[in-house]
């Protein structure tokens, strides 16, 4: 590890947003995005947080501030929404007054990643309390469960128990659900309250609402 000249360090605008690393899978993409825009519904009213997907993390923990890890996504708290109003390239370490991701989650590919070593290595250093693997097709080609959450320890990743598995830093569960979009249904991961119950999507809470009450009314003119 280096220790930077924290003055000289390169500005996000200087950095580039990601590894440029193709992802292999349309999971890799979905699954992080569909935590993304639940969160935005969940934490409409909240502008204390950040969710990114397939965004470069540069930190200052490696052997270059230059050189980021990218995870699939991740999660940030205490931070702005969106950076001074403006979208973010990348997530830039040093320009988020030291705040690492509190949740990083991969989604195990074809290509192995080194999710369950290198990464995991990286994440631990960078201090990264949860650290989540999604691997429902290759676990046992990985020898490793479909989903593992990981809470750092002492400098090390411990394996949890149980899911949905309630994360009290954070103030959500996170676990498996089965998602239904038209005539295709696929497993996703979802978050969950402290009881356990998954947080519905805006299209299933107005499901429900049709259910109970019939079709919206026509405000129209």
């Amino acid at each position: 590890m280096v220790n930077p000249d924290l003055q000289h360090l390169p500005s996000s605008a200087e950095l580039p947003c990601s590894d440029d690393t193709p992802v292999d899978n349309e999971d890799q993409n979905f699954v992080p995005n569909f935590l993304l825009f639940l969160l935005k519904f969940i934490w409409a009213t909240r502008n204390d947080w950040f969710f990114a997907v397939d965004m470069a993390v540069y930190h200052l923990t490696g052997v270059n501030p230059r050189i980021p890890v990218v995870p699939d996504g991740f999660l940030s708290l205490g931070v702005e929404r969106r950076k001074q109003g403006k979208s973010r390239k990348s997530y830039v370490v040093w320009e988020e007054n030291g705040i690492v991701p509190i949740l990083v989650l991969e989604v195990v590919s074809w290509t192995p990643g080194g999710e369950y070593d290198e990464k995991m290595a990286i994440y631990a250093q960078l201090g990264v309390l949860y650290y989540v693997i999604y691997n429902p097709d290759y676990w046992q080609r990985d020898r490793h469960q479909p989903f593992e959450v990981y809470r750092l320890e002492n400098g090390s990743y411990q394996l949890q128990i149980g899911e949905p598995y309630w994360m009290p830093e954070v103030g959500l569960g996170i676990g498996r659900t089965t998602h239904q979009s038209g005539s295709i249904q696929q497993e996703v991961l979802s978050w969950y309250n402290q009881n356990g119950d998954r947080y519905l999507t805006p299209e299933e809470q107005l499901e429900q609402y049709r259910d109970r009450f019939g079709d919206l009314p026509n405000l129209s003119p």
